[in-house]
């Protein structure tokens, strides 16, 4: 009897021209991103993902960390020059997404425009896929 081993080769590289990137930024985000990681003095890098629970059944995370914390089997995502890292279980619900900033004083922070939600709660922080 013969065991097939299934090797996967995770994502990491920058967008190909006239191709959208697995996840996207928003100017505004974009701007928002680069300020933090200066205030910070640190090459940080967005890891994004997904975990169960909020109003909708699963929840948008966002953290920064170092390069070094970046996993083999993670997809690395390079975006006019700043990274975001994604394991690959949320990038499967996370595919096509584009994280947009707005610093309006009601209503502001990071949003997710998620065409793998089939719905959203209010707050925008967790969907149903």
């Amino acid at each position: 009897m013969r065991t097939l081993l299934a090797v996967t080769t995770p994502l990491r590289a920058t967008p190909a021209e006239g191709l959208a990137p697995a996840i996207s930024l928003t100017d505004n985000a974009l701007k928002h991103l680069r300020r933090i990681r200066t205030d910070r003095g640190e090459d940080v890098t967005l890891r994004v993902g997904v975990k169960q629970g909020g109003c909708s059944g699963m929840s948008y995370i966002m953290d920064f960390e170092s390069r070094e914390n970046t996993k083999p089997v993670d997809s690395v995502i390079e975006l006019n020059g700043f990274t975001i890292v994604c394991d690959p279980k949320s990038l499967l619900f996370l595919y096509g997404m584009e994280l947009d900033y707005n610093d309006a004083l009601i209503g502001g922070g990071f949003s997710f425009q998620n065409p793998n939600a089939s719905k959203t709660c209010s707050c925008g922080k967790s969907f149903a896929a």
